[in-house]
């Protein structure tokens, strides 16, 4: 079997999934990830904080429901990423202005309020004790260019490198914190590209938006999250030797 997964989206989304479970836009071997995003707030402070999720694979068969398909667990490819290279080409326009429309211009360094693409990864762990650690490559984002570019990031082992979103107050019993190199070992959830972090401005009084809901307790002003359009046209993930 071939050591490099790769998924170029010419025969469908291959088992990728956009934002929160809906089916991913493909048109001729490109995937597109298009604003608006739900926003994720099982990480809101004390964890880390909140995210936009782009578009995820699982990576465990016992995970997909009847009759999904996703070519990395029907290749049978490890889940053991350690030191991988993980390969994306992709392309975007994206920045806090507005919507897409005729008169908007993509620009190569969009003004997303902080916010960065990301690779995620999520594992869950026997421990003790058990739990499901989310881990994301900040010491590595991808940058969003307004013409194709082939960027690659290294799933080193290196705690510097990257970040455990922990829990909001009351999801402790799901989402903790772990070790980085036994999440890699066996990346046994899924894999995410996300934008992070974002900022949350509630439209009216909230006393409290960590520990209510966004977008469910509250509403969340668009005015200050990410909009646009990003594009990924392969994902490639290389074992080491």
């Amino acid at each position: 079997m071939s050591k490099t997964y790769i998924e170029t989206f010419d025969e469908g989304p291959g088992g990728w999934v956009a934002d929160l479970r809906s089916p991913l836009p493909v048109w001729d071997g490109v995937a597109y990830c298009v604003s608006p995003w739900s926003v994720d707030a099982n990480h809101a402070p004390p964890g880390a904080g909140y995210l936009h999720l782009l578009m995820y694979l699982l990576t465990d068969g016992s995970r997909l429901g009847p009759g999904a398909g996703n070519r990395f667990v029907e290749g049978g490819y490890s889940r053991d990423l350690t030191n991988a290279e993980l390969t994306v080409r992709l392309r975007g326009s994206m920045d806090l202005s507005g919507p897409l429309c005729n008169y908007h211009r993509p620009i190569p360094s969009p003004d997303l309020g902080g916010a960065q693409l990301l690779l995620l990864v999520q594992s869950h762990v026997e421990g003790p004790p058990k739990t499901t650690p989310n881990f994301i490559l900040t010491g590595q984002p991808f940058e969003i260019t307004p013409e194709w570019s082939e960027q690659t990031v290294k799933l080193d082992p290196d705690p510097d490198q990257w970040t455990c979103l922990g829990s909001r107050h009351d999801m402790v019993h799901q989402y903790g914190y772990g070790d980085i190199g036994e999440v890699l070992s066996d990346v046994n959830v899924d894999i995410i590209f996300i934008l992070f972090p974002l900022k949350i401005v509630p439209i009216g009084k909230v006393d409290d938006i960590d520990h209510q809901w966004a977008n469910k307790d509250y509403k969340v002003d668009m005015e200050f999250l990410p909009k646009g359009l990003v594009m990924f046209d392969t994902v490639k993930i290389a074992y080491p030797s």
